[in-house]
């Protein structure tokens, strides 16, 4: 199909799989009506002990990587846009549903934002209200106190300072510190530049790490809510809560220490460690209960 300014560029779809069941139909239907562009769809699993990625990859025209073992989100989210010639990748999740035409409207987007390096739609609760999937990079004390206090003290000061400017922005499309990778339009320049995901983040935070790096080499990271997703909620999360909340946590900590390095910050990186040590305790006894 051609615009007014040309053939529509080429995309490569790259979802990350594992157990997602009848949760990749839905995505691979709804992607379909999402763009009219040329859509190459891969789905890279982590060891699911079904064949749906093979079902839906053949109705969908679409195609498997079997990793063999899980590798995470972004190692395996690499594997899948490793060889792209296309000039976009999507990364997204399996329980994503499009609204019809959204991702043509990321795409359009990214033209009046030549140094897009990644582009996010709003990103929907299955209620309709709006999970805040585009923030800024957090500042030491501000990040830091809602990282440590926001499930064990959901009133703290730091946590209600960014909701509240997080919801007056939640409207607008304009830059940001990260977009989440639950759905991440990539320019693939800018992606291949920066050497993709770190695979040192087996999940969680390696969205926030690539926006940080993005950011650091000179691209933006563009928040497009005229582009809408829901986001269902995922079967994996759901079925191994413990798993997945031990990963959160590991992943914050490195994250954070990493952001706080230098040898005179030692202190804050000890506080991090106690402070979410002690939160993963907490959420972990609540999930057992």
């Amino acid at each position: 199909m051609t615009t007014p300014d040309g053939p529509l560029q080429p995309i490569r779809a790259i979802c990350v799989t594992y157990n997602s069941g009848a949760e990749l139909d839905g995505l691979a239907t709804s992607l379909r009506a999402a763009t009219a562009a040329p859509l190459e769809l891969v789905f890279v699993d982590n060891g699911s002990t079904d064949d749906a990625p093979e079902r839906v990859a053949a109705a969908h025209g679409g195609r498997v990587i079997r990793a063999g073992e899980n590798l995470g989100y972004g190692r395996a989210a690499n594997l899948g846009a490793a060889g792209a010639d296309q000039p976009w990748l999507l990364v997204v999740n399996p329980d994503i549903s499009w609204e019809p035409g959204s991702l043509d409207v990321l795409v359009a987007a990214a033209d009046r934002y030549p140094r897009a390096g990644s582009l996010g739609p709003a990103l929907l609760n299955p209620d309709g209200t709006v999970y805040p999937s585009a923030r800024e990079l957090p500042s030491l004390t501000q990040g830091v106190g809602h990282a440590l206090f926001a499930r064990v003290w959901p009133g703290n000061p730091w946590t209600r300072t960014y909701q509240a400017r997080q919801e007056s922005a939640d409207s607008a499309e304009r830059p940001a510190g990260w977009l989440s990778g639950a759905c991440l339009l990539l320019r693939r320049d800018a992606f291949e530049q920066v050497g993709g995901f770190d695979p040192a983040y087996f999940m969680f935070f390696e969205d926030v790490d690539l926006g940080e790096r993005l950011s650091a080499a000179g691209w933006s990271n563009v928040y497009v809510p005229a582009a809408r997703v829901t986001h269902v909620g995922g079967t994996s999360w759901r079925e191994r809560p413990a798993r997945m909340i031990t990963a959160h946590h590991t992943s914050a900590e490195r994250y954070l220490h990493h952001r706080y390095d230098r040898w005179f910050e030692w202190p804050v990186r000890a506080a991090i460690t106690a402070g979410l040590h002690l939160r993963l305790r907490l959420e972990l006894r609540a999930a057992h209960r």
